[in-house]
């Protein structure tokens, strides 16, 4: 008995140190970047940082936990595969093209007073839900049972691979199709695009549905099932889809027909054109 609560009390505090540690980087980089922001006039650097901080969420918790090394070095590599392919492709596409849309509207609605108001609702609220989205990393790296790479993380690789794969090629397709100026105005409904209007998204969501799997080996990381969770809803209920489609549908009036044949998320091969609809594909999502 004395053992087994030792080691409770051990487990315990490991976890205290990680979680803490992962709470400590995620305020220092996002009030750095805050900052940062407010030198340079643009809170679109939020966006770029945000798969870079998942990044050295997993490499602190990594150096402060002293979980199985195998478990952790996937987790990790999993995690900065992910966030560094993200942060750069989002710095690669936004790089010169001066605030987004969404923040520009914040600065006009709250004036003088966006500086502190995006600190608590843009670069707050983001380290929270990153501090929270990285749950299941940060628990799975201080328990050390079960040791090694098991079947459940090779399910987990699996997903994750599935869902970078979308992620990846979706945004490169999309990328090359925006950039001839032929396709100026019309909708993206090749590749990827054809079997789901968000395969980014979509991605996303295997992403971290995998990198919970991988973690869940050890089951103290399973109450960091709120992780994926919060991601998947933040995609499919918050700010992924909805908002995208709202502003898509606003904007373009032809994007109706490809809603009508394509799957707004999880890919499905495309419904026949109904109808009485214009068939010809416009709108690429931005």
């Amino acid at each position: 008995m004395t053992t087994a609560t030792t080691m409770f009390a051990t487990t315990s505090s490991g976890h205290a140190d990680v979680l803490g540690t992962a709470a400590v980087v995620v305020v220092a980089l996002m009030v750095g970047t805050w900052l940062v922001s407010l030198v340079i006039g643009d809170a679109s650097i939020v966006d770029i940082v945000w798969g870079a901080g998942f990044v050295a969420v997993a490499w602190a918790s990594a150096a402060v936990g002293d979980g199985d090394p195998d478990r952790s070095a996937l987790l990790v590599a999993l995690v900065t595969i992910w966030g560094l392919r993200l942060a750069g492709y989002l710095w690669w596409r936004n790089h010169g093209r001066g605030e987004d849309w969404r923040y520009r509207a914040m600065r006009k609605r709250h004036g003088d007073a966006f500086a502190i108001r995006s600190l608590v609702t843009v670069f707050g609220l983001q380290g929270l839900l990153m501090w929270i989205v990285s749950l299941p990393v940060q628990l799975a790296m201080t328990p050390t049972e079960p040791a090694g790479i098991g079947p459940l993380a090779v399910v987990g690789v699996v997903v994750w691979a599935v869902g970078f794969f979308f992620e990846t090629v979706g945004d490169a397709q999309l990328a090359r199709f925006k950039a001839d100026p032929a396709n100026e105005g019309r909708v993206m409904d090749r590749g990827l695009w054809r079997f789901t209007r968000h395969p980014n998204y979509f991605g996303d969501f295997c992403v971290w549905w995998g990198i919970f799997c991988v973690a869940a080996e050890t089951p103290d990381a399973r109450w960091g099932v709120i992780g994926p969770v919060v991601m998947s809803v933040l995609l499919l209920r918050v700010s992924g889809v909805p908002l995208l489609e709202r502003s898509l549908r606003r904007r373009r009036p032809d994007y109706e027909a490809y809603a009508a044949r394509t799957a707004a998320f999880f890919p499905r091969p495309p419904r026949p054109t109904p109808p009485g609809t214009d068939a010809d594909p416009t709108t690429p999502e931005s």
